[in-house]
């Protein structure tokens, strides 16, 4: 299994090599050469694994046992997925798996995936990669200076998962003031001497900027041992493709069934292990994509133009998380749609890359889009009020913002006649989200033990400019 470039000008590497660069020296993304295939027998033998089981059956397939040996992956998935780690925090619920499904209605459910250590759903990824991580760096002799970007949960999940990692400084970029203050607090009152929080004043989009423009000056990046954790990091999408199969061997009885799922997606890569987990042959019909007010995406599905925004045209929501309008894993998508054309591919983010936009309406690819099970929907504040006092008032269930745009998504395209399930992926747990919680229900939601006054903490961040220079001089000041 070799890895390729989104852009085709850089060298084909192995697995571990993906993970520790992080973006492709072409700035592209990396993917499978091929995805491995699995039929509907193949998929039976799975059904009944635990998750852990489960993600070794699915990750070894992208992963050669003379690049990671797979008992030595099977060791590291083990230690990542534990009852102690991923401990059991909603009420509503008795199951102790990692992922549990809630039936909500007939043929309605949801796939919680915020039992993790920051009560999110990046969790699950990233506590796998901050293993494999140091398994790697270990193994290489390397030391790895982390930079990500985070607008709210990947900063968290990063740095829990990082914590006292040898080798390992995390680097993480916020946009200031804009994540919700429990999201601050468990990013800012770290105090571990390899975490750095730096506040940038913009949006997330101009984090992730910083991100790559750092990523794409090479000789910086060598010197300084820069990787990545956010989702342009391929280690973190084949680790949430396991949890699409779980969700559906929960949801049907038979390998022949189909489902649909519904994602709320603000930077593409949720989703797209979804769009991965379907090119293998797992059966999804609909991935419909669940977007708040920055529609970038859903405008996208509908008409076929990608005008990611400026960060002035970008709205502060009530789903934070999502307040993003320039989506890097949907260049890993459009690879695909284009049929992994790298020239094409490059002549269209050379576009984006310059802050122009483009369009495939006239095109034969966007007529394709249906092919690939897309659809979408985009959410308002209002819709995220409805669907919380909805889901509280008639199932007995408390959700987030981020949840609640997922959910006015998948009532926009659910028929319960079809008798097909849907299934909505949780993005965190309500108390993240406490204010408009409340706004919508009149009710705190629960906390777990341990975090019921940690905006009170202590904080430390450092606060530096929307400036790409004097994020490379704090990083080789404090690495």
């Amino acid at each position: 299994m070799k890895y390729i470039s989104t852009r085709g000008q850089a060298p084909k590497i192995n697995f571990s090599d993906t993970l520790i660069t992080g973006l492709a020296s072409d700035g592209g993304l990396y993917l499978p050469e091929n995805y491995p295939q699995l039929s509907t027998e193949s998929l039976e033998k799975l059904r009944d694994l635990s998750y852990p089981d489960l993600a070794f059956a699915i990750m070894k397939l992208f992963i050669d046992e003379n690049d990671i040996p797979h008992n030595d992956l099977k060791v590291i998935i083990n230690k990542t997925y534990t009852k102690e780690k991923f401990s059991y925090t909603r009420e509503c619920q008795d199951s102790k798996d990692i992922t549990p499904l809630t039936k909500v209605d007939n043929h309605l459910y949801l796939l919680s995936l915020s039992n993790g250590p920051t009560l999110a759903f990046k969790d699950i990824a990233m506590q796998f990669l901050g293993n494999i991580f140091e398994y790697l760096l270990h193994k290489k002799n390397k030391a790895l200076n982390i930079l990500g970007a985070t607008s709210g949960d990947t900063g968290s999940a990063a740095e829990y998962a990082m914590i006292g990692k040898k080798g390992v400084n995390v680097f993480m970029l916020s946009p200031r003031g804009k994540m919700s203050p429990f999201q601050t607090a468990q990013m800012y009152s770290l105090h571990d001497n390899n975490i750095f929080n730096i506040s940038i004043d913009g949006f997330f989009d101009d984090c992730q900027d910083i991100v790559k423009g750092v990523s794409n000056d090479l000789e910086f990046k060598d010197k300084n041992q820069i990787g990545a954790v956010n989702s342009i990091n391929w280690g973190r999408i084949i680790a949430q493709v396991v949890y699409y199969f779980k969700g559906y061997f929960s949801s049907t009885r038979s390998s022949d069934e189909l489902i649909d799922v519904t994602v709320p997606s603000g930077n593409f890569g949720n989703i797209c292990a979804g769009h991965i987990s379907r090119m293998m042959g797992l059966p999804i019909r609909k991935l419909i994509v669940a977007t708040n007010e920055n529609d970038v995406l859903d405008e996208f599905f509908k008409t076929g133009a990608y005008k990611p925004r400026a960060s002035d045209d970008t709205y502060h929501t009530s789903s934070p998380s999502m307040d993003i309008s320039k989506a890097s894993n949907f260049e890993r998508f459009v690879f695909d749609l284009i049929d992994r054309d790298p020239e094409k591919l490059r002549s269209l983010w050379k576009k984006i890359d310059q802050g122009e936009s483009f369009d495939l309406s006239n095109t034969g690819y966007f007529g394709k889009v249906s092919n690939y099970g897309f659809t979408s929907s985009s959410s308002s504040h209002q819709n995220r009020l409805h669907f919380i006092k909805l889901l509280h008032e008639k199932y007995n269930l408390i959700i987030d913002t981020h949840t609640a745009d997922g959910f006015k998504a998948a009532f926009d395209h659910f028929d319960q006649s079809e008798e097909i399930p849907m299934v909505v992926l949780e993005t965190a747990l309500p108390t993240k989200f406490e204010e408009t919680v409340m706004e919508a229900i009149k009710l705190k939601p629960p906390r777990p033990d341990g975090l019921s006054n940690i905006e009170q903490l202590p904080q430390r961040s450092f606060e530096i400019e929307n400036d790409i220079n004097q994020v490379k001089q704090f990083i080789e000041s404090h690495s």
